[in-house]
């Protein structure tokens, strides 16, 4: 879909989190052309997911103090993937065009941008939660070919880091890494 620069500023919330500020601001746009059963949902970190098919991802990376966040959104088809399925948006709704998708993003992602550092990152987390899968949804964290770790979404700690509840009853906070969502 395109990439944006966002250079942080002295008392924004940590860079990483402009990840959950990019997912919210494409989820929102992507909800308007979505309806029950097939909602727009957040996977940590930088996901959107409708069902168990990814629709979007966010990518950042930094360079220097600036930070660059690229989004790839399946408007009119997806890619087949050998590790995960897809989706285009096409499949449910009309896909708009490119360029009047993009314009509203950025437009949503300015006004998700200028509420994170206005309100720093803890409403950015609450709405981040109310948008993604639902609590106790089974995960599997891992690298590829490495051997899964498993447990449940148990929700994502005051930095934005995700919480993930082991069978043994323990929560594990994760900074980065592979997430998938398991079989139930």
């Amino acid at each position: 879909m395109g990439s944006t620069i966002v250079h942080p500023r002295f008392g924004d919330a940590a860079a990483g989190s402009l990840a959950l500020v990019a997912g919210l601001a494409v989820q929102e746009v992507m909800s308007k052309y979505l309806s029950a059963p097939h909602l727009a949902l957040l996977k940590w970190p930088n996901d959107v997911m409708v069902g168990r098919a990814k629709l979007a991802g966010i990518l950042m990376e930094r360079e220097g103090e600036a930070v660059i966040i690229g989004i790839g959104v399946n408007l009119v088809s997806a890619p087949q993937l050998p590790d995960r399925d897809t989706v285009a948006l096409a499949k449910f709704e009309q896909a708009p065009e490119c360029d009047t998708f993009a314009r509203e993003l950025a437009r949503v992602f300015d006004l998700e941008l200028e509420r994170w550092r206005n309100f720093g990152l803890a409403p950015i987390i609450n709405r981040w939660l109310a948008a993604a899968h639902p609590l106790g949804t089974p995960l599997s964290i891992g690298e590829p070919g490495e051997t899964p770790q498993t447990g449940t979404f148990a929700g994502l700690s005051p930095d934005g880091a995700l919480q993930v509840r082991l069978a043994d009853g323990t929560t594990q906070t994760l900074h980065a890494g592979e997430v998938r969502l398991a079989a139930p």
